[in-house]
């Protein structure tokens, strides 16, 4: 039996901001119904024991996310959620009062990735107050991401927006040091009990239009994680958000069939050969992170 460390439950496929560093899904778009969450989370419980509210779309639009999140404790598993942070205000009496929420990320970039955004200071500052009440009241993780950074460098203006947020969040915990001083791409930096900060190099999310490399390589896919898109589609990783590499659906076959499959097993065997089978995996700059 497959155990997955990170395993993917896509609530909705819809999102409130439109980001550069995130193309747009061409799928319907919807929310996942509680009676289908259900049956999955039924489903997947022999494979693992955290799920993370992440794929594409905003997860705190889900107007039935306290439904999601007490079941998901009903059942045993431990949530991630993921999230611009936008949607806070509205909704953190749904998630403050959740034993289930193991750690929230919040995306920061997303505010300078959105053309729209507006009122910087207050949308940092609500997710900080969300971070000051979590503490108090809760026992969750919090992560807070920024992953902007450009392998050739920032630009000054890149800078200069990373230099707003950082500055406000060590006034927040009364840091007596600059950030960036210790804070090293990919890896996270403890501000205090319970609350990180990760900077990491934005990446190109996988796409078939893009160019083909050799294919050699590594990748975790169906190895520690795999996910499920709203609408049932099977998928081997966080990347594939377009379901391009169609395990199969969950409403019409047992998900534990899915990942033993002939189509599964393939991808599998190919990265235990260091070599990507699938063409999405061949044109996702992500898998040379692992090395070849």
């Amino acid at each position: 039996m497959k155990k997955f460390k990170k395993f993917y439950m896509e609530i909705t496929s819809i999102c409130n901001l439109a980001c550069s560093f995130c193309p747009p899904t061409e799928r319907a778009k919807g929310f996942i119904a509680v009676e289908d969450f259900t049956m999955r989370l039924d489903q997947i419980k022999p494979h693992t024991d955290y799920i993370y509210f992440h794929l594409k779309g905003e997860p705190l639009l889900h107007p039935k996310i306290d439904q999601l999140l007490d079941i998901s404790h009903e059942k045993g598993f431990k949530v991630n959620i993921t999230t611009n942070g936008t949607l806070l205000q509205k909704n953190k009496h749904k998630l403050l009062t959740k034993p289930a929420i193991r750690q929230m990320n919040f995306s920061l970039h997303s505010f300078d990735g959105h053309e729209g955004s507006v009122d910087k200071d207050g949308y940092i500052g609500s997710v900080l107050s969300f971070v000051r009440e979590a503490l108090e009241q809760t026992d969750m993780l919090i992560s807070l991401r920024l992953w902007n950074l450009s392998e050739d460098n920032m630009t000054n203006a890149q800078r200069n927006r990373n230099r707003e947020i950082l500055s406000t969040i060590e006034k927040e915990f009364e840091l007596d040091y600059f950030i960036e001083e210790r804070v090293s791409p990919g890896s996270g930096l403890k501000l205090t009990d319970r609350v990180y900060l990760n900077q990491d190099y934005e990446f190109e999310w996988p796409d078939l239009k893009a160019e083909e490399d050799d294919g050699k390589g590594f990748c975790h896919g169906l190895r520690n994680q795999a996910g499920i898109l709203v609408d049932g589609t099977v998928v081997p990783c966080c990347l594939d958000g377009e379901g391009v590499i169609d395990l199969g659906n969950i409403n019409d076959k047992p998900f534990s069939d899915i990942v033993e499959g002939e189509r599964a097993t393939r991808l599998y065997e190919g990265f235990s050969r260091r070599e990507a089978v699938e063409e999405l995996c061949r044109k996702c700059g992500y898998r040379k992170r692992f090395g070849t």
